[in-house]
């Protein structure tokens, strides 16, 4: 197919995740610093009259410490080894993922607009696709996001485009299409955000994204090399204790869960720090680029990237990665992206799986699972929390 669907969105079909790569937009550059959206327009600035109030409301700390960050089960992907030691500060972080309310009143206080509410823009797009690519048809370059349209019977796995749509008119209020509504849904996970949209909100509310080694040790709740945020039992053992796809992905899920899509924010237990939906529900974005090897270079010494006031590095240690030998001091990811399956394409790490994992296919619910998704990408299963600093 030459739809932009196929060539920008819903190549990356890897066993991995559930997340199609990329959506048919630009602005791909990730160095403005100021609250922006993906065409350059400003949103009111985060020190205006309407300025967020900045606290720690509903937010929990997590203490800093070292842990083994990565495959610590042997049922991870190439991207996860090795595991490495890593030493990271102390942090807040939301106790929830963003809801839709919360969201509103970002959007009412700024009027700051979404990504998925602007068309595509075919100058930046040409950027990331191979010499000679053929521009979309007209009816394809309007505003749009990606939608879950399942199909009803089996198909190929390996073709995200067989359950995923480009539907006009979804964006964070429609997300999943123009014809549905969060109304009532004041306490779900706002979704179809793109990383530059959840990084103008986090902005607002005097936050940030959290790195992906911070989520990921927030993740942990302090257990130790368990795969997941309640333990080692399986997710569909002793009862619900995320919200994942049960059934036959993608055409038939039980709803064994209690859930056939979303679920409001905290439906299921906290892990051990006090955070909910650390997996599964929805994934959610961090700051770092994603880099396929980056855990094998970092784990060898070798740390390239700067951010937020902090230089990422290594220290001799005693118990570090499984090949080196040394722990990694409040990683930041690294400096630039790269993902082998779509090297033209930067992407920036998303975490925790969502609605649609499930173990045959995805089991992006295991707290060292890593999905990328470019920064300009919507999604009916993508959110974001934030995390703070003391």
């Amino acid at each position: 197919m030459g739809m932009v669907l196929v060539f920008a969105a819903c190549r990356d079909a890897t066993v991995s995740g559930t997340s199609p790569a990329a959506s048919p937009r630009g602005s791909l550059s990730g160095s403005d610093t100021s609250l922006t959206g993906s065409d350059g327009s400003h949103a009111k600035s985060p020190h205006s009259h309407a300025e967020s109030p900045h606290s720690h409301a509903g937010m929990v700390w997590v203490a800093g410490g070292e842990f083994r960050m990565g495959d610590t089960d042997g049922e991870g992907g190439s991207d996860e080894r090795p595991a490495h030691t890593v030493n990271v500060r102390g942090f807040w972080m939301d106790r929830t993922e963003v809801t839709n309310k919360e969201f509103a009143a970002f959007v009412k206080a700024t009027g700051y607009i979404t990504t998925a509410e602007k068309a595509p823009d075919w100058e930046e797009m040409k950027k990331q696709l191979p010499p000679g690519t053929p521009k979309p048809a007209p009816e394809l370059m309007v505003p749009a996001s990606l939608v879950f349209t399942p199909p009803d019977h089996a198909v190929d796995l390996h073709d995200a485009s067989q359950w995923w749509g480009w539907v006009k008119g979804a964006d964070w209020r429609h997300p999943e299409g123009p014809k549905s509504s969060i109304e009532g849904k004041d306490d779900y996970p706002v979704v179809q955000v793109s990383w530059y949209d959840a990084r103008a909100y986090a902005r607002w509310a005097g936050k940030r994204l959290p790195t992906e080694a911070e989520w990921e040790h927030a993740a942990r709740g302090g257990l130790k090399d368990d795969p997941y945020p309640w333990g080692r039992t399986a997710v569909t053992d002793c009862g619900p204790k995320a919200n994942t796809w049960q059934g036959e992905f993608p055409h038939r899920n039980t709803r064994w869960d209690g859930y056939n899509g979303l679920a409001p924010v905290a439906a299921f237990a906290a892990n051990g720090y006090g955070l909910f939906d650390m997996a599964g529900n929805v994934w959610e974005w961090c700051e770092d680029w994603y880099d396929a090897d980056y855990y094998a270079r970092v784990s060898d010494g070798v740390s390239d990237r700067v951010s937020h006031g902090a230089s990422g590095g290594v220290t001799p240690g005693t118990s570090g990665g499984l090949n080196s030998g040394v722990v990694v001091i409040d990683p930041h990811g690294p400096a630039r992206s790269y993902d082998p399956a779509e090297p033209t394409v930067p992407k920036k790490v998303v975490r925790g799986g969502s609605f649609l994992c499930n173990a045959v296919y995805c089991k992006g619910y295991r707290v060292s699972s890593r999905m990328k998704s470019s920064p300009d990408t919507g999604l009916e299963n993508t959110g974001f929390r934030c995390v703070a600093d003391e």
